[in-house]
């Protein structure tokens, strides 16, 4: 079979689908612009077959012992580790990011699954004897049903997993719909579930464009909607969702800001924002785009950055590699139109990725690393969310102009501060009005015992991701109150019930 032969299709119900799909999408390899295989779309009549796989399954797996459950989750992370490497394979053949990148990701993942392992702990509820004269209270945690998760297209397996290993954990079943320019991850994530034990529909997968994600947002047998994305979107899922009665966790879009002040390591601050600015393309929603350089550093810092995009081996992921390709042609279009607008705007073009030469096909989908000077806050290169290679450099007088033009921001995901100044750090710590903050660290994602997630309108809703937050999102906490009457409790008592 040849690659463009390669059909992939959804999975529910412990199993590949068999039915024929009406529409189908192309998947290409974006190192070599050639289609690599299609991704059959659903239709709102095949996401209903996926609910329904997932709803009759969570009746016995809700009532799974929390052992049983924690020996799939210990499995399915050996397994995870075991396979890693064909993981960032399959990753890196369809969104392009290098190898490394890709294992990295897998990596943080697997930090999620070593999380809901310890879902013992994390479920056990309150219990308070004597509340009242012969009356016990106790709280418990309960899962709230089918788990709908919309993941975006540059994380296909590190977005599941932030999300599908706590649900599953807390006693819910998933329905997962990937980005379609992405979609074997997913299969390969199903594939793992099964041959760890879980039980079959536990785990779900549909395919598909806004047609599946607008029937996942509204069918009435999904109680809780996972999403990561652009911020219109994540408006838009939030929405509609809520309006169907579901509880919803979107998280939007960033523009991320890395200060740096005069007193910073210049040489570790440049690095930082290379490595923040332009890994994985600079497709992350926790990339930094805008660098606001506290004068007067902005010269040597430019001078220090240039010199390391310099050195940068733009190309194939597959071929050692610093930074690869962007996901599509369109995309990568329209970052270059970022780039066009920036000169159009006034800004000074330090390094035009345009131009930038590649190991690999011509054909794929190319632009390297960009960088611009002298940017000011109106103009779309720093107010958009170009989600591409593309960095600004913003010019600052002092410390409070920079806060001020990153609290000004719409966006609140995350930010990062260079000093040597532990009172300048402790100080921005308290006063930047961002969810997620580095200390001399340029892309603080948390550690998988904390929660990820953004203020603004970087996040619809109220629960952020994993950690505390996701048990929380995946559970409904019930109180009992309950009194055993012995002999001396009994008698008609017509009185308003009273505490003491």
């Amino acid at each position: 079979m040849n690659d463009t032969d390669k059909r992939i299709t959804h999975w529910f119900g412990g199993a590949a689908w068999t039915g024929t799909a009406a529409r189908a999408g192309d998947v290409f390899d974006p190192a070599t612009g050639a289609v690599s295989g299609h991704v059959d779309l659903a239709d709102a009549a095949t996401v209903d077959a996926a609910v329904t796989a997932a709803r009759t399954a969570f009746t016995t797996w809700r009532r799974t012992s929390l052992a049983r459950r924690v020996a799939v989750l210990f499995e399915f992370r050996r397994l995870l580790a075991e396979r890693a490497g064909e993981l960032a394979a399959a990753i890196t053949a369809e969104h392009g990011k290098v190898l490394d990148d890709a294992a990295g990701e897998v990596q943080r993942g697997l930090e999620v699954v070593e999380f809901a392992c310890g879902i013992p702990h994390l479920l056990k509820g309150g219990h308070t004897m004597g509340a009242a004269t012969r009356v016990d209270v106790h709280s418990l945690r309960q899962p709230v049903g089918v788990t709908a998760i919309v993941s975006p297209f540059n994380f296909p397996a590190m977005v599941p997993l932030w999300f599908a290993p706590v649900s599953i954990a807390c006693g819910n079943t998933v329905v997962l719909k990937p980005s379609e320019k992405v979609p074997s991850a997913a299969i390969l994530l199903a594939e793992l579930w099964r041959e760890a034990g879980l039980p079959d529909g536990v785990f779900n997968v549909v395919h598909g464009d806004r047609e599946a994600v607008d029937a996942l947002l509204t069918h009435a047998d999904v109680a809780a909607v996972s999403f990561v994305g652009s911020t219109p979107v994540a408006r838009y899922v939030y929405e509609r969702a809520t309006a169907h009665g579901k509880r919803v966790q979107a998280l939007g879009g960033a523009k991320n800001h890395m200060v740096v002040l005069p007193d910073a390591d210049l040489d570790l601050a440049a690095d930082a924002a290379v490595n923040a600015g332009f890994g994985s393309a600079g497709e992350r929603c926790m990339a930094i785009s805008a660098l606001v350089a506290v004068e007067p550093v902005a010269d040597e810092l430019i001078a220090r950055i240039t010199e390391r995009i310099a050195g940068l081996k733009v190309g194939d992921g597959r071929r050692g590699c610093d930074m690869g390709p962007l996901v599509t042609a369109a995309h990568r279009d329209r970052v270059a139109g970022y780039v066009e607008a920036g000169l159009d705007a006034g800004a000074e073009l330090v390094v035009d990725g345009r131009e930038r030469p590649v190991d690999g096909d011509a054909a794929g989908f190319w632009l390297g690393p960009t960088l611009f000077d002298r940017v000011t806050p109106e103009m779309s290169v720093y107010t958009d969310e170009i989600f591409g290679p593309v960095l600004s450099v913003l010019r600052v007088g002092s410390y409070d102009a920079a806060l001020d033009l990153v609290n000004s921001s719409p966006y609140g995901n995350g930010t990062a501060l260079f000093t040597n100044d532990g009172g300048a750090a402790r100080r921005f710590e308290e006063e930047v009005e961002v969810g997620m903050v580095g200390i001399n660290v340029p892309i603080p994602v948390p550690v998988s015992y904390y929660s990820f997630g953004g203020w603004k309108a970087s996040l619809f809703g109220d629960a952020h991701a994993y950690g505390p937050d996701g048990v929380h999102f995946f559970t409904r906490t019930k109180t009992v109150t309950s009194r055993w009457p012995d002999p001396h409790s009994r008698g008609i008592d017509l009185g308003f019930p009273r505490n003491h």
